[in-house]
């Protein structure tokens, strides 16, 4: 496939360059600071961008098979971030009519699972509140791919982790695994992969966790 990738000097997203590449997939990583891309490879083109303007993003995601975003607060005084951004990229796919993307969201944006007992419950609220300005910019984020054209998909995963990739996630389109607790980065970067050409998952809220 032909991919794009947003916020790729982000862990999820050096994720999915590497893995997209290892895969044999060409690859556009759009950036801020092409320095910060530690990722090399056969298929890999480098492109510079602040997203401030949609006009300047329309050549990255043209012709795309998928565009994928890690793009994403990294703190409560980033809130705001993920919204604009994406907001630049859904423009500029809208231009160009390149159909697909994946962006990363957060579990508590998705329904809480059934199966959930008291401790996770009050987990999920004091997590909520603690970041309430980040997950209220990912409300916004995620009412402007409902409001537009493009067949997106927000993967939600809970607390991230560093750790190797090991495929043994759990996905639920429309929900929330029971008890996911955690899930490391790589895993929600080879989840988000493979949703890319999984048409359930297409306007869909996905929950990702072990």
């Amino acid at each position: 496939m032909k991919l794009t990738v947003f916020g790729a000097t982000g862990g999820i997203g050096q994720e999915i360059v590497r893995q997209a590449l290892a895969a044999g997939h060409e690859v556009t990583a759009v950036v801020r600071d092409p320095a910060r891309l530690p990722v090399t490879g056969t298929g890999l083109e480098v492109v510079r961008s602040d997203l401030t303007d949609p006009e300047t993003v329309r050549p990255a995601v043209s012709g795309r098979d998928a565009v994928l975003s890690g793009l994403g607060a990294r703190s409560r005084k980033d809130a705001g971030i993920t919204a604009r951004l994406t907001r630049t990229v859904l423009r500029a796919m809208e231009a160009e009519d390149t159909r697909r993307l994946l962006v990363v969201s957060a579990a508590p944006l998705g329904p809480a699972a059934p199966q959930d007992g008291p401790l996770d419950r009050t987990m999920h609220a004091v997590v909520s509140a603690v970041l309430k300005p980040v997950y209220d910019d990912l409300r916004e984020m995620e009412a402007e791919l409902a409001c537009s054209t493009v067949e997106w998909t927000s993967v939600r995963p809970p607390r991230l982790q560093d750790k190797p990739l090991t495929g043994a996630y759990r996905t639920v389109v429309g929900g929330t695994p029971a008890r996911g607790r955690f899930i490391g980065r790589a895993d929600v970067a080879h989840a988000m992969l493979a949703m890319a050409q999984d048409a359930s998952t297409v306007k869909q809220g996905v929950g990702v966790a072990y």
